[in-house]
């Protein structure tokens, strides 16, 4: 999958270069390739950015830098992508989302700075998305954070892709508690049906407590999760152990 950066530093790639995300990049499972607005400035200063119309504080990116980095983009690739503009206005990025963009042969994120964009730039996108109810200094670290969130699920670039499916949110659920050596640490123990060796009684277990830590921690997850008759009689279960 190739993944494309609008940002005034190109070189958070290189930061990314980390990892598995790093082993991804080099192996060629997947492409990341950032373009500067600068390159498309028309001034000595290579400015992107003016004063509001209206006046106010602060700078707003120019709509021209941005429209000739995708324009030049779009012709480098020779195919569709689905370009995002990075906002605390757009629509929120979650699991699902995550998994929708891992299905794209290509995905363009464009990322703010200063005050914000002029307007004309929500034109040239296909999609707003926003990482949450809060404000960064630009779009670079939201832009990352979105690329490992979707490069994780294409084939290659885990170590073992189950891990994709096994993780919090990717069923609906958070994920259950996982434990490793030693057997017993400062007095706490790992839970016996864990070394049973009985794979589903463990299946079982690790169900329950999924759905326990989300009863717990995120019980409006349970009203979307795709849950079954089992997870019902588990989730019962619980009641009951709450009640006693």
């Amino acid at each position: 999958m190739r993944f494309e950066i609008v940002t005034l530093f190109p070189e958070i790639v290189e930061a990314l270069r980390i990892g598995l995300l790093g082993k991804a990049m080099d192996s060629g499972a997947i492409e990341i390739v950032a373009r500067s607005p600068r390159e498309f400035a028309t001034d000595k200063h290579r400015s992107v950015d003016d004063a509001p119309y209206g006046g106010g504080s602060g700078m707003v990116l120019m709509p021209g830098p941005i429209a000739e980095t995708l324009d030049a983009l779009d012709a480098e690739r020779g195919g569709p992508s689905h370009k995002v503009l990075l906002t605390p206005q757009g629509d929120r990025f979650d699991q699902r989302m995550a998994e929708r963009f891992a299905a794209l042969p290509s995905l363009t994120l464009v990322c703010g700075r200063y005050e914000g964009f002029d307007e004309r730039i929500r034109g040239m996108v296909d999609q707003e998305v926003s990482l949450g109810d809060f404000v960064l200094l630009g779009g670079e670290i939201a832009g990352a954070t979105i690329i490992e969130a979707v490069a994780r699920l294409g084939p290659g670039v885990l170590g073992n892709d189950e891990s994709a499916t096994e993780e919090s949110h990717s069923t609906g659920l958070l994920e259950y508690p996982q434990y490793t050596r030693p057997s017993v640490f400062r007095g706490q123990e790992v839970p016996a049906v864990l070394k049973s060796g009985d794979h589903a009684r463990v299946a079982r277990w690790r169900r329950k407590e999924a759905l326990r830590r989300t009863k717990e921690r995120r019980p409006d997850l349970l009203e979307t999760a795709p849950l079954t008759d089992e997870d019902r009689k588990l989730l019962a279960e619980l009641a009951a152990e709450d009640e006693s």
